[in-house]
Order: structure tokens, then C-alpha cells, then sequence
């Protein structure tokens, strides 16, 4: 078998899975005109680098083979594998297994052609020196181009995993876009609520801080993920919808009074949080810990950030592609949306060890205005309340009972 055929047999197997995943095995409550731009233009992709294969010169190849490589094995880990390993064999987990081992093959085909076609005829010096540049090249491009193309997998592919954890009694919300959204519910007794956002379960310690001190507590899986029905999407863009769902859903409870609501967000959860909080004045009091960077947009308020590097990152493209396979357009940039919240209250929590981007607080504090604090903690990211739960419970159930 030539190493055409290889390739191109490899990439028939990659394209069948895109195709299963978006439209055979599509996720619950999603219909095929939702599908159109992750499922096309993949498939697409792999056509034209078909044709253009054989045109190539061996490394151009093995560069080819090597890059599509990388991103279907990164898929059949996340979606595959991941799903096998924490539910069961299921939907479209055969497909994207095949092509993960597809993707195996375009490694090592890569590497044969590497092999094959590498130079003996010149002077050791200018050997190396070619195979430097080349390297470096390779490096660059794998860090601006193949890097951020694997992360727009992860964040739009990772496999749903089921829910354990046991909190309230279960609760069933509807989107204004038609998804059911899976959540649990404990009854205010101070006429009070916080919306506890994402998930059921790394939520669930706050959940119950905040259930301890009397306030009716609403936790949901968004769309995508534990029983949601909907597409995943790790950095929320399509997520203001399920928190206007929980907003209708605590506005209509009795316990409930005088629209007293807020919510805690961690990481993508306090920047939905902050998000919907700027568009809808129903959410009375937010605390927003480890929001950061979702799109280049925010990344380019990001202090200390040179010009270079500003504009020489991974979210110059990886934006465009998390756009594509999520078929959902970037969010508005939330550094110029959070001044909109004011002047209700946010306490907005940044990590001292935690993610570099949640220097963006900083920004958004002084965006929102007088009616915003920083608190800067240690631990991790979204690590607060393990780090100092003391000051926390003090400091957050302090923030609420002030706010509502």
C-alpha cells in the first residue's frame, strides 16, 4: 500500500467519525442544522489536504500526516476513551475509536516519512543547522496552529461524564432555546437564593455552605455536560441561555421573595455569571472566583501582556476554531460588558497560584466600579474555599447576607 492511500485512508476514517458525531450520534436536543459548521468543515479540510498530499515534498507529508495525527488521537482520547472509561461504550464511541487508531497510523507514517526522506548529502554543519530552523518552525507552528486547534477539541468534544453527587431534590429547567437542563433544588428558608454554577459535582461543597446558611440553592448541569441535554462548550459561550432558565426558575418559586437572587460562578461559571448579571438586572448580587480569558477578546485586556505576545498567541486561532466545531459565535467581550452591572454588587475572587488570565479581575474590578471587590486568596484555581474556608464562609455568606 502506498503512503497515499494510507493517508487518505486514515483521513476516510477520521472524516466518517466527524460525520457520525454530528449528525447520527448527535447530542440530545440538538437538531442537524446545529451541527453544520463542526461537521462540514472538518470533513472539508480532510478532502483538500487529499488531493493536495501527493503534491506535497516529503516533510511538507510528513508535517500533513503528523498535525492531522495529533488532533484525531487528542479526539478519540477526549470523546472515545474518556466516555468508554467513565459510562459505558455507547453512541458514536466506535467511530471515534476507529479513528483514533487512524490517527496512530498518521503518526507513524509521519514518522517513516521523516526517515525516508531525510538528507545524508550535505556538510554536517548546514545539515543541522536546516534541521534547526526546521525544528523551530515545526515548534512555532505546532504552538500557535496544531496547540490551539487541540484545545477547541477538548473544549467542545470532552465526553459527558454521569452524576453522583447527591444535593436537593432534582429539578428540570427549560432554555428559551428549547433544551432541558438537569439541576437539584433546596428551598430557601431566609427568602433568599444563589444560583451555584457549573455542575453538580465541584460545585457541591459550595452548594451547602450557602444551604447551611438558610438560602435556597439551585445547582444545574449546563447544557452539554452530566444529564443536560445540548452541546458542550468548556469555555460557555452558549451559556447565558441556562442561566436565564434558572432565573425564570427561582423568580416563579413562593420561597423565594422580593427577587432575591444571586449567584456564585467558578472559573467559566463567574464569567457566565458576570455575563448574564451585565444583560439581566434579575440577578441582584454576584461572586464571580477564577474568571479569566474565554475568547481573544478578553485576552487582549490582559494586563502585563506585551504587544508581541498580545497578538502572537494561541487564541488568534483558537477562537476561529472553537467557533467552528461549537457552531456558536465568540460572546461579546466581557471586559466591556461588566460595567453594566453596576451598582449591584460583585465580589470577584482571584487565586493567588491560580490560572494567569484571572489577572483579567483586575481589570473587570475596575470596569465594574465601586461596586466591585477583589479578593485575592491562596490556593488554586477555584481553590478558595479548600484554602481558607473560614475566611471564605465569612467573607462570601457575609457578601449575600449584605446583598439580598
Amino acid at each position: 500500500m502506498t503512503d497515499n492511500a494510507v493517508f487518505r485512508g486514515a483521513l476516510a476514517v477520521i472524516a466518517i467519525a466527524v460525520l457520525d458525531d454530528a449528525f447520527v450520534h448527535r447530542e440530545p436536543g440538538t437538531a442537524l442544522a446545529d451541527q453544520l459548521a463542526s461537521g462540514l468543515a472538518p470533513v472539508a479540510v480532510a478532502v483538500l489536504l487529499a488531493w493536495l498530499y501527493p503534491r506535497l515534498r516529503p516533510g511538507a507529508r510528513a508535517l500533513c500526516a503528523l498535525a492531522c495525527g495529533v488532533l484525531a488521537v487528542v479526539a478519540g482520547v477526549v470523546d472515545g476513551v474518556r466516555h468508554v472509561a467513565v459510562d459505558r461504550l455507547a453512541g458514536d464511541d466506535v467511530s471515534v475509536l476507529a479513528s483514533l487508531v487512524a490517527g496512530v497510523v498518521l503518526l507513524v507514517l509521519a514518522a517513516v516519512t521523516l526517515w525516508r526522506s531525510r538528507r545524508l548529502d550535505e556538510r554536517p554543519a548546514r545539515r543541522y543547522a536546516r534541521r534547526a530552523a526546521v525544528g523551530f518552525v515545526t515548534a512555532l507552528a505546532g504552538m500557535l496552529v496544531l496547540l490551539p486547534v487541540a484545545f477547541a477539541i477538548v473544549a467542545t468534544h470532552k465526553a459527558r461524564a454521569p452524576v453522583t453527587a447527591q444535593f436537593g431534590r432534582e429539578v428540570t429547567l427549560r432554555t428559551d432555546d428549547g433544551l432541558r437542563l438537569a439541576g437539584a433544588y433546596v428551598p430557601s428558608r431566609n427568602g433568599a437564593a444563589v444560583i451555584v454554577f457549573p455542575g453538580r459535582t465541584g460545585t457541591l461543597r459550595h452548594a451547602r455552605l450557602f444551604a447551611r446558611h438558610g438560602y435556597g440553592v439551585l445547582v444545574l448541569d449546563r447544557r452539554g455536560e452530566g444529564a443536560s441535554e445540548g452541546r458542550l462548550n468548556l469555555f460557555g459561550w452558549n451559556g447565558e441561555g441556562d442561566l436565564r432558565a434558572a432565573l425564570d426558575f427561582l423568580a416563579a418559586r413562593p420561597d423565594v421573595r422580593d427577587g432575591r437572587i444571586g449567584g456564585l460562578g467558578l472559573s467559566v461559571g463567574g464569567e457566565l455569571l458576570l455575563q448574564t448579571a451585565a444583560a439581566d438586572p434579575r440577578l441582584r448580587a454576584v461572586v464571580s472566583e477564577g474568571a479569566g480569558v474565554r475568547s481573544l477578546a478578553e485576552h487582549l485586556h490582559t494586563p502585563g501582556v506585551g504587544r508581541v505576545q498580545r497578538w502572537g498567541t494561541n487564541w488568534l486561532l483558537q477562537t476561529p476554531a472553537v467557533a467552528v466545531l461549537s457552531d456558536t459565535l465568540p460572546p461579546g467581550d466581557l471586559a466591556r460588558a461588566v460595567g453594566r452591572i453596576a451598582p449591584r454588587p460583585v465580589l470577584l475572587i482571584r487565586a493567588r497560584d491560580g490560572n494567569p488570565d484571572e489577572t483579567l479581575n483586575e481589570v473587570y474590578a475596575q470596569r465594574i466600579g465601586a461596586s466591585a471587590q477583589l479578593w485575592t486568596v491562596s490556593g488554586g484555581h477555584t481553590g478558595a474555599l479548600a484554602a481558607a474556608p473560614d475566611a471564605y464562609e465569612r467573607r462570601v455568606v457575609g457578601f449575600f447576607d449584605r446583598a439580598l
